[in-house]
């Protein structure tokens, strides 16, 4: 069975502090949508897209080689592109910062063709209570590792959340590996 794929030590905490700098000052969009889906309850968060943020070459650069190495040792998928730019999203206690349960294979064109999503845990474990990234391959659900600087690598077809954050802020990044839609 397909898993989650972990990479402890992908970033170093400097490094991640350092993403987080660099979008304090760029403009967030509020997440209340998923798509086109209008269910205000299925994520509360803010977000910033990262492609056109300067300094931010670097991360993309360092996260294509994770996706590469881990579909090599463990997926093995079609993979051709990065049609997205990379999200990091910012929960916060303050607004019951969450995403229910969902896949990220949605119905739009670019989300359809959506393979392996990777998830960089950007902020300190210590920093934010809750605000678990939880992942269901099967039967049962396992959590993501919340060491700052880990990243986990999943199928986007794996019905995942992130829990309600009940103190401080929980920032990560996602960027999403695209191939050929699943058959």
């Amino acid at each position: 069975m397909l898993s989650i794929h972990a990479i402890p030590d992908a970033f170093s905490k400097s490094e991640c502090e350092r993403v987080i700098a660099t979008i304090s000052n760029s403009p967030t969009d509020e997440a209340l949508l998923v798509g086109r889906n209008k269910n205000h309850n299925l994520r509360k968060a803010e977000l910033v897209w990262t492609d056109n943020l300067a300094g931010m070459e670097w991360v993309m650069e360092r996260l294509i080689e994770l996706v590469r190495l881990a579909n090599r040792d463990q997926f093995g998928f079609d993979l051709r592109e990065f049609s997205e730019s990379p999200q990091v999203a910012i929960y916060k206690s303050s607004e019951s910062g969450h995403f229910a349960w969902h896949s990220d294979i949605g119905g739009g064109p670019v989300s359809r063709k959506r393979k392996l999503t990777l998830v960089l845990q950007l902020s300190g474990s210590d920093t934010y209570d809750g605000g678990n990234l939880e992942i269901m391959p099967g039967a049962q659900i396992l959590t993501a590792n919340r060491t700052q600087g880990c990243v986990s690598i999943f199928p986007s077809f794996t019905l995942h959340q992130v829990s309600p954050v009940k103190s401080g802020t929980r920032y990560s990044m996602t960027v999403w590996a695209h191939g050929p839609a699943f058959r």
